[in-house]
Order: structure tokens, then sequence, then C-alpha cells
């Protein structure tokens, strides 16, 4: 009894013995296990945007893994990427515990990471040219966009869109160089003629060129310089898709013209109609845009409200050109300074000469701007027209009465007066008998008195060579051979001779036919 008693006590200090040793074995040389030390947490729970990625021994290595997956991530991309990271580390003091090896933890760090993208920044470029902006995938997107706009006026595609750094400016900004591929090849075979012992003998003994007249074959003809009119400036930007343009959108933007407000500043001499060739805009939408009334509505200094087409770039070119023309000479005129400026008198009739030209043409877009004639010559004279014109400016004239109805107008009129006319050579202004009656223009009284089926009427000569009439008054008031100043009181208005009722009769007379009184804008 004593000795089953004995050997069991003996098993039992074994079983301890070798349990103790178990877990101090496994403590110190099984992976994954951590050894318990009473001080403070001793695993590290992680979890990334919410969701649990693995367990580790400390919390440096969580945020070095962190950092390491962010990287990985973004290096799939050229481009900018941008992701939600919000890391969570709990700590855990425990007697032992499995932790996860970094490699299981940096990949499911990574496919959180993946899911939580919340946009992808993409290389890009964008052009600004004035206030417009577009922007593009990539620089030679941009450099198409550019040639596409040289492209429209470049009908042999001598010239080409370069994308060069601008030196003036602080930081990385590209800008535009047009060049003739034509000349570029030209300059490179010629720097290697003149390098080398050949430049020096050059310099030494340099060649005085003479200048000679060139021959029509001479000259070169075609294109010969393209540029934008705006300053272009394109910058590398990062943007995401849904701010990219595509190039074709971005081409038509560019290249098709828009309306664009513009102003024309009225000079002397200026019609509508010349003002409406000038800007190639019709006379009718000049005047709607302006709220004319009539084509004459316009004076020197008025600035107009005109639309011209224009694309958001422009191009500027200059063009040689060679043809064959008929000209006219310039009009020869000899001012006269006793005359009006609306008498003219032709002593010399035109004739058109021809002649063979080569001329220098600069353009914006599709508009001339300036030409240079380089060369002419003269295949037949053209004569001249050579007219004499007055200086003075004509009088003006004024309406005779004030107030009063124009009860009838210049023309055709049923008169229902037995033996009055039927055509109306006047104008009637119906105003009660006694309304005063004023000179219309200045000048000499030339008929006072009674006048027939005209009752009592007043003509007046003017300095111009027209003449007024003024008939069926009540009373006159001024004697033939007085001179009377516009605006001066003449006679009373009334209803004598051939009459209806009380009226002023009014006639202008220009080269002795009554013509609309109305036409002379009576104020």
């Amino acid at each position: 009894m004593k000795k089953r008693k004995s050997y069991h006590k003996k098993y039992k200090v074994t079983y301890i013995i070798s349990t103790v040793s178990a877990i101090f074995f496994c403590t110190l040389f099984l992976k994954g296990y951590t050894p318990f030390e009473r001080t403070e947490d001793n695993i590290f729970h992680v979890q990334l945007n919410g969701q649990a990625v693995g367990i580790l021994a400390n919390r440096e290595e969580a945020e070095e893994l962190m950092i390491q997956a962010r990287r990985n991530v973004a290096s799939t991309s050229e481009e900018l990427v941008f992701m939600e990271v919000e890391l969570e580390v709990n700590g855990e003091e425990v007697l032992w515990g499995q932790v996860d090896d970094s490699e299981t933890v940096l990949k499911n760090m990574e496919t959180v990471l993946r899911g939580s993208i919340l946009e992808t920044m993409h290389r890009s470029y964008t052009m600004k040219v004035n206030e417009y902006i577009v922007n593009l995938a990539s620089v030679e997107e941009v450099r198409q966009l550019l040639q596409a706009a040289v492209d429209k006026y470049d009908s042999d595609k001598k010239f080409q869109v370069e994308l060069v750094y601008d030196n003036s400016k602080e930081f990385n900004v590209l800008t535009t160089n047009v060049i003739d591929t034509t000349k570029v090849n030209d300059e490179g075979d010629s720097s290697i003629c003149n390098g080398g012992i050949q430049s020096f003998f050059n310099r030494i003994d340099p060649v005085v060129e003479t200048q000679e007249e060139k021959s029509f074959e001479d000259f070169e003809l075609g294109i010969l310089e393209m540029d934008f009119a705006e300053e272009v400036e394109i910058v590398e930007s990062y943007l995401p898709l849904s701010q990219l343009t595509l190039l074709a959108d971005a081409i038509e933007q560019v290249t098709k013209e828009q309306e664009v407000p513009s102003e024309y500043e009225v000079v002397k001499g200026d019609t509508l109609s010349a003002i409406s060739l000038k800007v190639n805009i019709p006379m009718e939408n000049i005047a709607e845009m302006n709220s004319l009334q009539n084509i004459n509505d316009i004076h020197e200094g008025q600035k107009l409200i005109i639309t011209v087409p224009e694309p958001e770039l422009s191009v500027t070119r200059t063009e040689e050109r060679f043809y064959e023309e008929s000209y006219d000479a310039d009009i020869e005129y000899i001012d006269n300074d006793n005359w009006f400026t609306t008498r003219e008198v032709v002593h010399v009739q035109p004739h058109a000469g021809f002649r063979k030209v080569v001329v220098n043409i600069s353009y914006v877009n599709g508009k001339e701007v300036a030409r240079e004639i380089l060369k002419e010559e003269i295949v037949m004279e053209a004569v001249a027209k050579v007219v004499e014109r007055g200086t003075k400016i004509p009088p003006t004239y004024i309406k005779p009465i004030s107030g009063g109805y124009l009860s009838s107008g210049f023309g055709s009129r049923n008169t229902g007066i037995k033996g009055a006319s039927t055509y109306h050579r006047a104008v009637d202004w119906a105003t009660p008998t006694g309304t005063p009656v004023y000179a219309s223009c200045g000048g000499t009284v030339v008929q006072a008195g009674w006048g027939s089926g005209y009752g009592y009427v007043v003509y007046i000569n003017h300095p111009d060579g027209n003449q007024t009439r003024y008939a069926h008054l009540s009373k006159v008031l001024v004697k033939v051979g007085q001179t009377v100043k516009q605006g001066e009181r003449i006679a009373l208005s009334g209803n004598t001779g051939r009459s209806s009722g009380p009226h002023l009769h009014f006639e202008i007379l220009v080269n002795g036919r009554q013509v609309n009184p109305l036409s002379f804008n009576l104020q």
C-alpha cells in the first residue's frame, strides 16, 4: 500500500515538471508566441479603415507596415493616388498569444487600401489662352491641338508647332514656337558649309554683297511666317479624368469662331454701307445691334457695337503673293473754297491701268490686316479721275413753323379742290391762321406778295443755290431784296389762294425743281 502511494506521488511530480518544461520550451522556441511579461500590453490588434488586418508584437511595426502598404499601392500607378487611411492599433496584455507574420499583415493592408482609393489624379497638361483654359491628357495632345490651329491656315503643312520652356517664367511653364520646317533644313545645311576653316576666312575677308533689284522669279511666294496672336501658357498638373477634355472637343473649341463683342468708332466720311464692308457684317445687323432708325443715324466719333467672329486662339501669318490685276489710280481732288461741299465737277474721267505685283499680306485668322507692295511693274498706266469739289459747309434747313401737324405730304394725293394739282410738290402743316412763319434757311427774299393760286407767298433764295417757298399766308412781313437769317419771322400763316383750310404750304427747290422738304431732316 505504501509502495503504491509512493509511486503515485513520484508520477505526479514528474507530470508537473514535464508540463512546466513544455511551457518553457514553447515560450522560448516556438515561432508566433510572445513570452509573458507582467509589464504592459504585449500584443497588438491592428485595424485599417475599420477592417482587421492582423496581430503584431508592437505598435511601431504596425505603423511601418501601413506606410509600406501605401507606398506599394501607389507605386502600381504613375498617377497621384488618393486613398482613405485610418489606422487603429489596440494593445492587450496576455500570458501567451499568437501574432501574424509581417508579410501577411502587409498584404492584408494592401488589399484594404486598394478598396479605399478615393480618386486617382492623372498627370495632365493645362493650356491657358487669355481667359480660356483647357486640360488635356498629355503634352503631345497639347501640341496636336496647337498644330490643328496652325494647319487650318497652312495648306502646305510647312509649319510645325514646338513646345519650349518659357525662360521669362519663374516656374516650369511651356510656351509655343512655330517653325518653318523647310527653313530649318536649309539653315542646318548652310551651318555646315560655313563652319570650320571657311568661317575663319569669311571673318578675315568678308564679301560685300551688292543689293540688286529682285525679279518676279526671285520671290519666295507662299506663307513666310506663322505664329499665335495670343500668349499660350502650358503647365503640368494632376487632375481627375472628369476634368480632362477630349482632344477632338478641344480642337473644335479652340479653332471654331465665336461671336466676340467689339466696338467700331465712326470716322469722317464713314457711311453705314462702308462700315459694313470694313467689318464684314451686314448693314441691317449693325443697325439692329445699335438701334439705328435709318442708315444716316451715324456721326463722326460715334462708337458702334459690332460682333466679330473670332476663335479662342488666333493665328497670325504673313503671305507673299504674286498677281496681275487691273487697278485704278487714286482720285485727284481740286478744292474750291468758293463752292459748297455738295458741289463737285469731274474734269478728267478715269481709266484703269494694268500691273504685275508682289505683295506681303498680313492676316489674323482669315482676315487681312495689312498689305505691303514689294515689287510692282506697270504694264499700262492708270489715268486718275480729277474732281473739283467745294469745301464750304452748306447751310441747314429748319421747320418753318412751331407746332402744327402734317396734313399733306410730298407726292400723289386726292385734293377734293377743283383745279388743285393731284401731285403735291410740297408739304402742308395744318395750323391756325396767324401762326408765325420763320425762314427755314438764311438768304435773300426774291418774291413777297400775292401769288395767284398760292395766295400770299414769300420766296427766298439761299447761298447753296436752293430756294424755299411759303404759301397761303395771311400776312407778309418782309420785302423783296431783304436779307433774312435762319429762324427770322417772315410771315403769318393763313388760308389765302386755292386752299382747303388754314395751313402753311412749304417747298424746297434744288436746281429749280421741287424736292421733298422732309428729306432735309427738318428740326
